[in-house]
């Protein structure tokens, strides 16, 4: 019976990295996946998957919070792969949840389990609630090298602790960090993150 995964991490955990290896581990044996994300994020065109190492690839499905997922375009396919799966609305999970069971397609799903205030989004809270298998994709903390377990929102003027859940960026807004440097950073003022 095919299975629903969470696979979370950090940012700069290389998720997307371990998607587009998936993806191509699959092709390389000659089967067919669908690769799905949402279509909030256009941080690299409207319908491409970015790995931060510049590997690419465009996105077969992309998807809204009220979106239906056409079951037509998942005939033959070997696995379904889901990057940024935080901004999934809690239906389309349930969808994919869904199709693990009536069409016994595996789902991967990657993405952040919280955001820059350690609060769960809406899909990937909802993935934490119905995945068969959770995984963690690992990566160290920007300071210390502790494993890194939060990512910490930054600007010129240091840590940020309030602003809107949802804020698109890359290296260049946030940080993976550590559960220490996490509360160090977000309890000083105009810290210098770029600094040593």
């Amino acid at each position: 019976m095919a299975k629903l995964y969470f696979r979370h991490g950090t940012m700069s955990s290389g998720k997307t990295l371990n998607l587009l290896a998936v993806a191509h581990n699959y092709e390389q044996k000659g089967e067919r996946v669908v690769v799905i994300r949402p279509r909030l994020d256009d941080r690299f065109g409207a319908e491409s998957v970015v790995s931060r190492t510049g590997i690419q690839r465009i996105a077969d499905v992309l998807v809204d919070v009220d979106s239906i997922i056409d079951r037509k375009i998942l005939q033959g396919v070997a696995c379904i792969l889901v990057d940024e799966a935080q901004f999934l609305s809690c239906d389309v999970v349930d969808q994919l949840r869904q199709i693990t069971w009536d069409l016994d397609i595996p789902v991967i799903c990657y993405g952040l389990r919280t955001d820059f205030q350690t609060r769960s989004f809406s899909g990937s809270g909802r993935l934490l609630e119905v995945a068969d298998t959770l995984e963690e994709v690992k990566t160290v903390c920007h300071f210390c090298n502790r494993k890194a377990v939060f990512n910490l929102r930054i600007s010129a003027l240091g840590a940020e602790v309030d602003g809107p859940q949802i804020e698109l960026g890359a290296d260049d807004r946030y940080r993976p960090v550590c559960g220490p440097c996490y509360h160090s950073h977000t309890n000083r003022q105009n810290q210098d993150l770029f600094g040593d």
